[in-house]
């Protein structure tokens, strides 16, 4: 007497989908929210990577000459560990480039603060950036971002003013930007010094800077008639206070801030009057942006670690989840958030796994290395394949062909223990037909050879869920096998 079970007709899956990630089989796929546009007259990202591009060309020219001379076994980048170019390399790259030497560290500050270049003590490495140049607009766009933001840094401060002068003009300059880019055109010079005062005098009132210094008239009063015979006792008057360094005139500094935005192409200064170009006012809105993404956290989990903010989100619909990513990662640096996710999607809860790699797919191309790392670990590749092909162009509906068959089935494993653990039952019966086998006998077979540490508990919980009597009865004999090792 043959086994039933292979010939049952009830036992035969629909046709195979593409397999589906732990938060897609909970919550079901909705329309992407559209991406809030920037305002209108702003280029396309394609126009504004060129003029990206075209500005960091000098840059990326230098960075591809150190990956290429300064590789490992290569002459050393800096001498100081604090990532300046050393004499030599700099004498050898002005030769190698056409370049003169002052060219060359030029170039050289630009690319180590737009990302292109990496320095880590004496030696320096090609940042991600610069791998993905010619083919990620993105990236391009971030790299000119951070060195925007690093304007500061690109152009010397005046020596003659003290650092705490200066640190309140680089604090006020975002203001005066953001003017800027709400004029939407030229702004006289006279009119920005006069936004930049009085966001100055908000900052020390902020910092409550009182003048404690005794005035002449409340010097005199004070005199007291202490002294013997009524003879008032005279104390010394303190001296003047030195003048303070805020009190430094700021047109000066302005005309610095200015001309040092100007240099890495935020904006055009000239004729006693500035205007944004169309890169610095994209910059603008995007880091308007981020704040309020940031200040507008949809369900309060900005403030929370990556492993409570994923939990926090296991509840949410798609997009709502999506929202809550992006104002979580406003909030803080882009390769601490990527190393707190890596480390969550790293924990026993299978949802949280998946929940980790969603959060990565809204990170983008800065998560790329870190994605690309954790190919090396068997509980992270299959999720790892799937971003990467989905970052690299793929259709998500068919990312799934990346994966090999075993592959494939240990994410339907880790999927269905995230439905089981989170989910109801109705969810994890229909979890069967996003398996990549045509019946289950060969899906319970494939199972117990992949080697999950869930396949007992999934199976167990599938038995009990499933309406079938018969799949139910086979779907529990393979648990227990599973249990006995036979």
């Amino acid at each position: 007497m043959t086994s039933r079970i292979p010939r049952d007709s009830r036992l035969r899956l629909v046709r195979p989908r593409p397999l589906a990630a732990a938060p897609a089989a909970i919550n079901q796929r909705r329309p992407r929210r559209p991406a809030p546009r920037p305002p209108e007259g702003t280029p396309a990202p394609a126009e504004l990577a060129r003029m990206a591009r075209s500005g960091l060309a000098a840059a990326a020219r230098v960075a591809r000459w150190a990956d290429a001379a300064l590789g490992p076994g290569g002459d050393s980048a800096t001498t100081d560990g604090k990532a300046t170019l050393s004499d030599a390399t700099a004498e050898r790259a002005a030769h190698a480039l056409g370049l003169t030497v002052a060219q060359v560290r030029a170039d050289w500050d630009t690319a180590r603060l737009a990302g292109l270049i990496e320095v880590h003590g004496d030696s320096a490495r090609p940042g991600w950036r610069l791998r993905a140049w010619d083919r990620d607009d993105s990236a391009v766009l971030r790299g000119w971002v951070a060195l925007c933001d690093a304007w500061s840094l690109a152009h010397p401060e005046p020596e003659e003013y003290e650092h705490a002068a200066v640190a309140e003009v680089v604090t006020a300059m975002p203001q005066v930007l953001s003017f800027l880019q709400l004029s939407a055109g030229p702004v006289p010079v006279p009119q920005l010094l006069d936004l930049l005062q009085q966001r100055v005098t908000e900052l020390r009132t902020e910092r409550c800077e009182i003048d404690y210094a005794p005035q002449p008239e409340a010097a005199d009063a004070s005199a007291a008639s202490d002294g013997p015979s009524g003879t008032p006792l005279q104390r010394p008057r303190p001296a003047p206070p030195e003048p303070a360094a805020a009190d430094a005139p700021l047109a000066p500094l302005l005309d610095w801030a200015l001309e040092a935005l100007a240099s890495v192409g935020a904006l055009t200064y000239g004729d006693g009057q500035a205007t944004l170009t169309p890169l610095g006012s994209w910059a603008v809105w995007v880091k308007l942006e981020q704040i309020c993404v940031a200040a507008q956290s949809p369900a309060g989990n900005i403030e929370q670690g990556a492993e409570d903010m994923l939990r926090g989100c296991a509840q949410l619909r798609p997009n709502a989840a999506r929202a809550e990513y992006r104002a979580w990662l406003a909030a803080r640096p882009v390769g601490s958030a990527v190393t707190e996710l890596i480390a969550a999607a790293r924990g026993e809860d299978a949802l949280l796994r998946g929940l980790a790699f969603e959060a990565l797919r809204v990170v983008g191309a800065p998560a790329e290395p870190e994605v690309r790392a954790a190919l090396d670990e068997p509980t992270l590749r299959p999720y790892a394949l799937l971003w990467l092909a989905e970052h690299d162009g793929a259709d998500p509906e068919d990312a799934h062909e990346v994966l090999t068959r075993q592959e494939a089935t240990w994410l339907w494993v880790d999927t269905a223990a995230a439905v089981a653990d989170h989910g109801e039952a109705p969810l994890l019966v229909r979890h069967l037909e996003s398996a990549v086998q045509p019946t289950v006998p060969a899906l319970l077979q494939e199972v117990r050879a992949v080697g999950h540490p869930r396949t007992v508990q999934v199976l167990v919980a599938l038995a009990a869920a499933h309406p079938d009597p018969a799949l139910a009865k086979a779907v529990r004999r393979a648990a227990f096998q599973v249990h006995t090792g036979g």
